[in-house]
């Protein structure tokens, strides 16, 4: 069982150029499959929908920063990983990206919802 105390997630912030929506969710689902096989946790990526159209997000946990560490060593040598990393560079994409990493507040985690007396 995981111990969700020591978990870290990787919350990516893209600025993205709404005119490439659809490329950028190309380049998204092809992370469906690279990063599970590379060690992560993929909890998904996330379009603008309404509102702001130039901001979209990536979710990915590990067991700890050194786990994020490993992965981030085999996605540089990972073939498919290497190609989509190259695909946002040719098509520009992605304006800017910015990483944060958070840990889970475990009270709030996933809860489901209970009846108030």
């Amino acid at each position: 069982m995981e111990n969700i105390n020591t978990k870290i997630t990787c919350f990516i912030q893209y600025k993205i150029n709404p005119f490439k929506i659809n490329e950028f969710e190309q380049y998204a689902k092809n992370w469906g499959h690279i990063i599970p096989k590379c060690g992560g946790d993929l909890l998904g990526y996330f379009l603008p929908h309404e509102g702001t159209n130039d901001i979209a997000y990536g979710l990915i946990s590990f067991n700890s920063l050194a786990d994020y560490e490993s992965y981030r060593a085999r996605l540089k040598t990972d073939e498919l990983g290497f190609t989509n990393f190259s695909l946002a560079q040719k098509q520009q994409f992605i304006i800017e990206e910015n990483r944060s990493f958070l840990k889970i507040v475990p009270q709030t985690y996933k809860q489901a919802a209970k009846e108030i007396k």
